[in-house]
């Protein structure tokens, strides 16, 4: 009975991290506008402060400052967004206007970046996670950590209410049995 009890500890960890991946999941795809975001870092141009494969959450602010590493993307068109520190703010006719660079560049980036292509600052960065979230984007990822095992843990909740309808099934034969045996 207590391996029973032990092993239920991986199960409901295991449980909770499935769980927490469906939510990380279901945010990363689908962001919602003025809200987090989460993103996967594919360059090496934040390195050390960031690696390459780490996931950041970024959430839009008010004001941006020197220092801030920010997210943005520079056209619509632009599939990945970039994210690098602010190095300069020019103020012109009362709009921001910043330069970037990534800490491991040589240079800042040639383009300048205006509010309006900000994305968000980076509120903090989860080493390695940007692997994991690419790969249950693709379909063999989703099917191997998301799919199987809920499948397993769908399939283990219906057998437990099998074996439990099994017993109630046999406590009331037996009772019903008990009864003909008194009534004769």
């Amino acid at each position: 009975m207590k391996i029973k009890k032990i092993l239920k500890i991986p199960y409901y960890f295991i449980l909770l991290i499935l769980v927490f991946l469906v939510i990380l999941f279901v945010v990363s795809v689908l962001p919602i506008p003025g809200n987090y975001q989460l993103l996967t870092v594919v360059s090496g141009s934040m390195e050390p402060t960031i690696h390459t494969g780490s996931m950041v959450v970024v959430k839009p602010v008010e004001n941006y400052k020197i220092g801030d590493i920010i997210t943005f993307k520079l056209s619509p068109l632009v599939k990945t967004p970039t994210t690098h520190r602010i190095i300069e703010i020019e103020v012109m006719e009362g709009v921001p206007i910043y330069t970037t660079k990534g800490d491991k560049n040589n240079s800042p980036d040639v383009s300048r970046v205006y509010q309006k292509h900000i994305v968000g600052k980076v509120i903090t960065r989860i080493p390695l996670l940007g692997y994991v979230m690419d790969f249950l984007k693709k379909p063999i990822g989703f099917i191997l950590v998301i799919i199987i095992p809920a499948t397993l843990v769908i399939f283990d909740e219906i057998r437990k209410i099998y074996k439990e309808i099994i017993k109630k099934k046999k406590q009331k034969e037996t009772k019903s049995n008990i009864n003909s045996l008194k009534n004769e």
